[in-house]
């Protein structure tokens, strides 16, 4: 479906996100006046879609990326609990994860495994790849419908179980992920914020968090699939990645692992399953220099497909929404979830 007026043009197209351009911005006073103009429509869009594709505006930095911003995304969001790698420009504007461009990365909501979380992401395109290198999005509305029942009814009771291993060799070291030299700091976070820790040694440490994997939209009243258990899993991984994982941190010291919330173990084919969904739900368009895309961060999920050439993406999160406003199925704890959380 394409829509379009005097000052822009709407297309809803299969298999991409909306996709709104604004024809004739001939500099960036113009792109703000524009983009405060139709925030309205760029609002509704959202809403409906999960994600939308702005086009058609002179952004080629990251100081007008964050006027940009500051339209659209009014009030900032922290990036909490650090999990890859980016580049802090400042003023609250950081990098898509800097892994390395063969690797794609796989649909995610932001975040899902704190207690607040960015209500909407920003990205931007500076240096648009040869080739590949689309943030993908994917409507968790959707990917709900399509998880197995029983699947589904299990991560409904008890939600979903996250261990982390912080380690300088994999992953990021706690200090960077918590932004702190102080054990003791980290562990007031982990009190505060409903986080089971323990030091292993003087440099390792290892969390746990149980979440709801299933949430609804403060706004829509939607229910959405909002979580990283498959983005975790170990059965994600490529095998031999997975492997070497395995050979140098064993069993229980892999940087990442996830579980049912009752602390059982994903198999290989329930993780096959959340994927396929992820797979099915996926929605992807080229970028262009210049282009903003705007995700809901509950209603869509997010990735990045590898990528040939140059790429800069920038990112920001805004809209922060607390957890306990989403009506999540199972409550926040330190511990699985013995006979689920309604009892």
């Amino acid at each position: 479906m394409t829509f379009a007026t005097e000052k822009v043009t709407l297309r809803r197209e299969a298999g991409k996100p909306s996709i709104i351009e604004i024809p004739g911005v001939r500099n960036m006073d113009e792109a703000v006046r524009r983009l405060e103009e139709e925030g309205e429509a760029i609002s509704k869009e959202l809403t409906e879609s999960g994600s939308v594709l702005v086009r058609g505006l002179p952004v080629e930095d990251a100081e007008a990326f964050a006027r940009v911003r500051d339209v659209l995304l009014p009030r900032p969001a922290a990036y909490k609990e650090k999990a890859t790698p980016r580049t802090d420009f400042g003023g609250g504007v950081f990098s898509s994860t800097d892994l390395p461009a063969i690797q794609p990365i796989r649909l995610h909501n932001e975040n899902s495994y704190t207690l607040d979380f960015p209500g909407a992401l920003l990205f931007c395109c500076v240096v648009a790849p040869e080739k590949g290198g689309a943030t993908t999005v994917g409507d968790m509305r959707e990917a709900l419908a399509l998880i197995p029942e029983d699947l589904r009814r299990r991560f409904e009771e008890h939600g979903w179980l996250l261990v982390r291993n912080y380690s300088a060799l994999a992953g990021l070291p706690w200090q960077t992920s918590f932004a702190t030299e102080s054990p003791a700091e980290v562990e007031a976070y982990c009190a505060e914020n409903i986080i089971g820790c323990e030091w292993l040694d003087e440099e390792t440490l290892r969390t746990r968090q149980r979440r709801s994997a299933i949430i609804t939209h403060p706004r829509t009243g939607e229910r959405v699939w909002f979580n990283h258990a498959a983005f975790w899993s170990r059965w994600s991984l490529e095998e031999d990645v997975r492997d070497v994982l395995l050979d140098t941190y064993g069993e229980d010291g892999l940087p990442f692992e996830t579980f049912v919330g009752d602390g059982t173990p994903l198999t290989e084919e329930e993780a096959g399953a959340l994927n396929e969904a992820y797979a099915r739900v996926t929605r992807r368009e080229t970028y262009r220099k210049g282009d903003l895309l705007l995700v809901d961060n509950i209603l869509n999920a997010h990735g990045r497909e590898a990528f040939e050439g140059d790429r800069k993406i920038l990112v920001a999160m805004g809209n922060p929404v607390p957890l306990d406003e989403c009506a999540p199925t199972a409550a926040p704890s330190t511990t699985v979830s013995r006979n689920g959380d309604a009892e």
